[in-house]
């Protein structure tokens, strides 16, 4: 199982959000791509960021810190928020970012997400935010009436290989990752399913290996100290 160490990116800086809510946030760096050569350092070879500001307004306000991550690593980097357009697609691409992540979209525009796919392959992730069992976008700020699991499947047959997903109940809360959530996906899908929110502990990683999916995002527990990256990766492996 691989770790992805993430980044939020707000206003140039790093952060993190309780629950999804922008009105809770705590900076943790002025420089993310001191973060980001930390997280080198220490093991990791993927970094899963996270654009807060286009997650609302569907531009790319945080292109240049992204593409100084991407500069200062040589990591494999990829992003999500606010990715609504092919042109956006196009400029993270063209900008040297390995994969791209549609979450609002992917629920509202199917002909974007299916245009997207065929053009650019697995270079096309799809994230899946879960509040109450159901799919969230925008932002986290709005919960539509499909059942994620649902959604899943839906993401599986049109070809999408890698599903971010995300218990946003559980996101920078520090209670642990919902690993029934997990089991379910990995049992039901045959994709690359990367685990998000809540993953808090070495023990939260072991669980998650154990259930052999691709990946693992760590974020809040990487700045809060709670889990040393280095041992997170070892366990991982």
């Amino acid at each position: 199982m691989l770790i992805y160490p993430a980044i939020d990116l707000y206003e140039g800086k790093a952060v993190r959000l309780y629950k999804g809510d922008y009105a809770q946030m705590t900076v943790y760096s002025n420089t993310p791509a001191l973060v980001a050569a930390d997280f080198k350092n220490k093991g990791a070879t993927h970094i899963h960021l996270v654009d807060l500001e286009g997650a609302k307004n569907g531009m790319t306000p945080n292109l240049d810190t992204v593409c100084a991550i991407k500069a200062a690593t040589g990591l494999f980097c990829e992003i999500g928020g606010g990715i609504r357009s092919m042109e956006v697609v196009k400029r993270y691409l063209n900008a040297g970012i390995d994969r791209v992540i549609l979450g609002t979209a992917a629920v509202t525009d199917e002909a974007f997400l299916g245009a997207a796919a065929a053009q650019y392959g697995e270079k096309i992730a799809v994230g899946i935010d879960i509040r109450d069992g159901f799919v969230a976008i925008k932002g986290w700020t709005e919960k539509t009436q499909e059942k994620a699991m649902d959604f899943a499947e839906k993401m599986q047959k049109m070809g999408i290989k890698t599903l971010i997903c995300t218990d946003i109940s559980r996101d920078g809360a520090m209670q642990g990752t919902n690993r029934e959530l997990y089991r379910a996906l990995s049992q039901k899908l045959d994709m690359n399913i990367i685990a998000s929110g809540g993953v808090s502990t070495l023990e939260d990683v072991q669980a998650l290996a154990k259930l052999q999916i691709h990946g693992a995002i760590i974020g809040k527990a990487y700045y809060t100290g709670a889990i040393d990256l280095y041992q997170a990766i070892e366990v991982a492996k």
